[in-house]
């Protein structure tokens, strides 16, 4: 239906699971800024994504971690916003690439 995009008020997961309050408010602060997103060139979000994963490897540590730190809270948010439509191995593969971010995080303070 025109009008109707990921943000409808039913809020329904393909298991018909109830909806958590936390997870509707996430979703409703979440909008503009998804909305925005799909508004820029198709290229805008892995070019971000790369550019932090890039500083998070190449820069020095006072800039690398926080690039780092960022670019996996960008996944996160990512990853929460399309948790309910993808299945298993998709999951897993979105929780797995935080992981190893932030480890890869830690290892170059404790490198330091």
């Amino acid at each position: 239906m025109p009008g109707e995009g990921w943000n409808n008020k039913k809020m329904s997961s393909p298991s018909s699971q109830p909806v958590s309050p936390l997870r509707q408010r996430i979703t409703k602060i979440s909008y503009p800024y998804v909305a925005k997103l799909h508004g820029m060139p198709k290229l805008t979000l892995p070019g971000i994504t790369l550019v932090l994963a890039l500083v998070g490897v190449f820069a020095p540590i006072p800039a690398a971690v926080p690039a780092l730190i960022l670019l996996a809270l960008l996944l996160s948010w990512l990853g929460f916003l399309s948790w309910p439509v993808v299945g298993t191995g998709a999951r897993a593969m979105r929780v797995f690439s935080v992981l190893i971010i932030l480890l890869f995080a830690i290892s170059r303070i404790a490198n330091s």
